[in-house]
């Protein structure tokens, strides 16, 4: 029964997903087992091996905890600002993700395995 209880426990509290061109972000929230919430950033990216001939998935994982949301955020955002402001152009720069939060995507990371569910 413990080992349930655990599994329920590593699910994800909240998640977010966003698409972005060939790649997509995924935004979870897990709980730990003393009950604090962490963060996880996942990045994936379809990816063809040709020796294989098949798709597979490249995924990219960070954990973000709880006592560094406050500082990952401030340096986050001044990147963010430092890239807006020095890198500024004449051209505005394009939202593909306008229409993204009118449609409830609900997508796992089982959900891209390649088709013979191989990794």
């Amino acid at each position: 029964m413990e080992e349930s209880e655990n599994k329920e426990r590593r699910e994800d509290i909240f998640s977010k997903v966003v698409r972005a061109g060939k790649r997509t972000y995924f935004f979870d929230v897990k709980e730990m087992k003393s009950g604090e919430y962490y963060l996880t950033i996942t990045e994936s990216k379809r990816r063809f091996d040709n020796d294989h001939g098949k798709f597979y998935y490249e995924k990219h994982k960070l954990f973000l905890y709880k006592e560094d949301f406050e500082r990952f955020s401030d340096a986050f955002k001044e990147t963010l600002e430092f890239i807006k402001t020095e890198n500024a152009s004449d051209e505005p720069i394009e939202d593909n993700t306008k229409d993204a939060d009118k449609t409830k995507v609900d997508v796992k990371f089982e959900d891209l395995k390649s088709d013979n569910n191989e990794e």
